[in-house]
């Protein structure tokens, strides 16, 4: 998994379109690993854990690795927190490091931790991010940049990545024309989305698919229904519009835990594939088991179409290494086996499946079944 590392900006729209690599083979298929969110604090390889090591290897066969940055870097010129420590997701670079030695080369940063260090902690995050040369969407200096495309051009393919964040973004935390934030899509008091966010959001994904063979279309969402682990009726109706206007996959964080998987005119919509790391300081039995369950997903794309997805199942432990306050390696990754993996899989299946979509269950592992038409 190679890409040059040079970085530019064009003028899409009147937008900052970024983009990082050469020219990709044309036609090729293109392997794309989907993780849940990162919420990581501290460096996982302080205290190795056998997991890490077959993580990496297998992220290494993909030529893009996709989460959520869930957490603000810190740096120099930070502002005031605008949270309670408990609730605070702050780390150092070093963090980037790591998931980079996993092979993530593609992040978004739109969620509503974004603004935890304030303006400053936006503009800290960013300048991480892009010294590391990690591509990224859904925050920047100006409105026009949080809300552009950014483009990761692989040996293989052309990869687009648009984001935003909607629901819980604090105030002050929404990029404008002349101030750093995250790139919001709001919700009016009637429920809907506003729609000049949503045109602006659709605009960009239409823009990215000029460009790129494979388009993500990201959302971070804290818009929740009472029971968090249903999926909103609006968002099915956005992700099908992201869809429609150009996106080949909708992947979405925010509920902490696994939402349902559908397939949208033979391109995947996640729902939510709740987090891959979980440094929460919240106390221990603050969240259900399924918080602490998540699912690895490796899709081949094809001519703007799936072509195969394979689902492997992933726990996550609540307790750290030496007990309850040892955050350092508290919410690390490691493969599901026996009743986890069953449990999960035939969880996510389950809820797939009210969506139409159907998965085959071999071992620890599943495949969507994916139609011809």
């Amino acid at each position: 998994m190679t890409h040059t590392l040079s970085r530019r900006a064009a003028l899409i729209g009147g937008g900052a379109f970024w983009l990082m690599g050469a020219a990709p083979a044309s036609g090729a298929e293109v392997k794309i690993t989907l993780l849940g969110q990162a919420l990581i604090q501290h460096d996982l390889r302080e205290r190795p854990w056998p997991d890490f090591g077959r993580f990496a290897a297998e992220f290494a066969k993909s030529d893009v690795v996709f989460t959520n940055l869930e957490t603000v870097i810190k740096g120099s010129g930070l502002g005031e927190r605008t949270r309670e420590l408990l609730t605070l997701h702050q780390a150092e670079p070093e963090v980037i490091d790591c998931l980079q030695a996993l092979h993530v080369n593609l992040v978004a940063t739109a969620n509503n931790h974004a603004f935890d260090l304030n303006t400053g902690g936006v503009l800290s995050t960013l300048s991480a991010v892009d010294t590391r040369r990690l591509v990224r969407a859904g925050s920047g200096r100006t409105l026009a940049e949080a809300a552009a495309p950014a483009i990761l051009r692989t040996p293989r393919a052309a990869v687009g990545l648009v984001a935003m964040a909607s629901g819980a973004v604090r105030p002050g935390g929404a990029a404008t024309p002349d101030r750093p934030g995250v790139n919001e899509v709001r919700r009016e008091p009637s429920g809907a989305l506003n729609e000049e966010d949503v045109a602006r959001y659709l605009a960009a994904i239409a823009a990215a698919a000029r460009q790129a063979d494979v388009v993500l279309a990201y959302h971070h969402n804290h818009y929740w229904e009472p029971d968090n682990s249903q999926t909103p009726p609006w968002q099915k109706l956005l992700a099908r519009r992201c869809i429609d206007a150009g996106a080949t996959c909708f992947v979405s964080h925010g509920a902490p835990l696994l939402h349902g998987i559908e397939l949208y005119k033979r391109r995947p919509i996640f729902y939510g594939l709740g987090s891959f790391i979980f440094q929460t300081a919240t106390g221990e039995g603050r969240y259900p088991i399924e918080s602490w369950e998540t699912a690895v997903v490796a899709c081949g794309f094809k001519g703007g179409r799936l072509t195969s997805a394979t689902v492997t199942p992933v726990m996550m432990n609540e307790v750290g290494l030496d007990g309850p306050a040892d955050l350092a390696t508290r919410g690390r990754p490691s493969y599901a086996h026996g009743r986890d993996a069953a449990r999960i899989l035939d969880r996510l299946s389950a809820i797939s499946g009210k969506l139409g979509t159907r998965m085959q269950i071999r071992g620890e592992t599943a495949r969507l079944v994916i139609s011809a038409a």
